[in-house]
């Protein structure tokens, strides 16, 4: 999958081109450029003329180029009645089922805003904003998760370590595809090297592994999940060591029953390719904690990397880790129950508990149908995100997928009722069975930035195409807007 807001880049790559190619052509009228196809046009000169050179040399100061755009005027605020007015076709849609809940409200005027239909609603992956900005406020942007070898108790023993860092890897790509990785996540073939070259310098050549998963407690599988979910692939067992989320294979739907395990096994093969030998079986076992040497480690990408692949790619492993850590960081147990009161607390704490008193969750990735959660919270904490008065929790407005051009929503946005959104919604996707929604920002026609939530939880399985056709068609008539 494309990296770091590749989707943004190439909108704003294209607008870009077309500010150029524009300004390419009026500078070619008035003579800054060469004329296509002739050597006669004159030079680009800069802004402050030169003195002639030579007799007969006359330089005129070239007009000003037209502006390519009108600015935009952002601050401008929207008005609610001309948005209902806008809006009242797209959201009478009926293929959006019997519970739509609707609200919107201009970023930087929260004061002014408008919601529509059901107050409350199941959040499928909308619930990863909420996970998300709890992460980014207890541990901060920079913060990454390391997982490491130590030294075990008994001699010649070294025991594997899970940090709980969401994307560490076996894969072993050449330079040229790690370099397009994004976020670059932290490998088990580079801890291998450097345990084997930190082994070797002390003259050991054998020895036994171990692995401690133990950083991470409670159920690894949330006992409100479906119970079809583990044996078809929908979701891996939440470890705090694993490689590639719990998969069998990169990129593979199959997931592993027993991750830290597996992650134990692909380690002691990459100690044994580096020149070390292992033996036996990795055991699982308890690291250390008193006088503990660690011998390597790895770290993985910062956090707000980590919180963008998560939105981006609607991850459910990487959100149900970030879960526990937010419960870790605020010296809870770190479980799933843990992890959903740390959240509450967290976000209380950032002045978004009005509306936490009506919300009840039970995971981080909105996986659970029996999650629900209020609109305007959802509201809340996207405009919470993206004011600036928050920057710690930036990454969760640039890890939003882009309208047509990138993540869960590269391709979406494709029918003629919604093209005005490509390039101009951003917005973090919610899918379950029945369940569609859309929370994220949308630029109006004027340049005003409206943040929007709209989620469907009682669409018939038949209408599931119309359904996501129709929060696109929602999304676009906001960027629309010219109100």
């Amino acid at each position: 999958m494309a990296g770091r807001e590749r989707g943004h880049r190439r909108v704003v790559a294209g607008v870009l081109a077309l500010l150029v190619g524009a300004a390419a052509f009026g500078a070619a009228q008035t003579g800054l450029l060469p004329s296509i196809g002739g050597h006669d046009a004159a030079p680009a000169t800069s802004s402050v003329i030169p003195p002639p050179t030579g007799p007969g040399l006359d330089l005129r100061q070239p007009a000003p180029a037209p502006d390519v755009l009108a600015a935009a005027d952002g601050g401008r605020p929207v008005s609610i009645a001309r948005l209902r007015r806008h809006l009242a076709a797209a959201l009478a849609l009926p293929d959006l089922g019997g519970h739509f809940g609707f609200a919107v409200t201009q970023l930087g005027n929260p004061t002014d805003s408008w919601r529509s239909g059901a107050a409350t609603v199941t959040p499928a992956s909308t619930m990863k904003l909420l996970t998300t900005t709890a992460a980014l406020a207890t541990l901060g942007p920079e913060h990454r998760f390391t997982t490491s070898v130590v030294r075990g108790r008994a001699a010649g023993s070294i025991v594997l370590v899970g940090g709980g860092d969401p994307l560490l890897s076996d894969a072993t790509p050449t330079p040229a595809k790690a370099a397009e990785l994004y976020p670059q996540p932290a490998s088990l073939h580079r801890l291998a090297v450097h345990v084997a070259a930190r082994l070797t310098l002390q003259g050991v050549r054998r020895v036994r592994l171990g692995y401690d998963a133990s950083l991470f407690t409670g159920p690894a599988v949330n006992p409100h999940w479906p119970s079809t979910y583990l044996p078809d692939n929908v979701v891996s067992p939440i470890s705090a060591l694993w490689v590639d989320e719990g998969r069998t294979a990169p990129g593979q739907a199959e997931r592993s029953t027993h991750p830290a395990q597996d992650a134990a096994l692909a380690f002691r093969a990459q100690l044994v390719h580096a020149g070390i030998k292992v033996a036996g079986v990795p055991q699982s076992r308890l690291a250390p904690r008193s006088h503990e040497v660690e011998v390597a480690a790895v770290s993985s990408a910062p956090l707000d990397q980590i919180v963008e692949h998560v939105l981006e790619l609607s991850d459910n492993e990487a959100a149900e880790v970030l879960l526990r850590q937010v419960a870790l960081a605020t010296s809870r147990p770190a479980s799933s129950a843990g992890g959903v009161a740390a959240v509450r607390s967290t976000l209380t704490a950032l002045g978004l508990g009005r509306d936490l008193r009506r919300a009840t969750f039970y995971d981080g990735s909105g996986l659970s149908r029996q999650d629900v959660v209020p609109v305007p919270l959802l509201l809340d904490v996207l405009s919470a995100a993206a004011s600036t008065d928050n920057p710690a929790l930036r990454g969760v407005i640039t890890g939003l997928p882009v309208a047509g051009f990138s993540g869960s929503l590269g391709y979406r946005f494709d029918h003629l009722d919604a093209h005005e959104g490509l390039g101009y919604v951003r917005a973090k996707t919610g899918t379950l069975t029945g369940v569609h929604g859309l929370a994220g920002l949308a630029v109006t026609r004027t340049g005003q930035v409206l943040v929007f939530v709209a989620v469907a939880d009682k669409v018939p399985v038949a209408l599931t195409v119309e359904a996501r056709a129709d929060l696109d068609r929602v999304a676009a008539e906001l960027s629309g807007c010219g109100c």
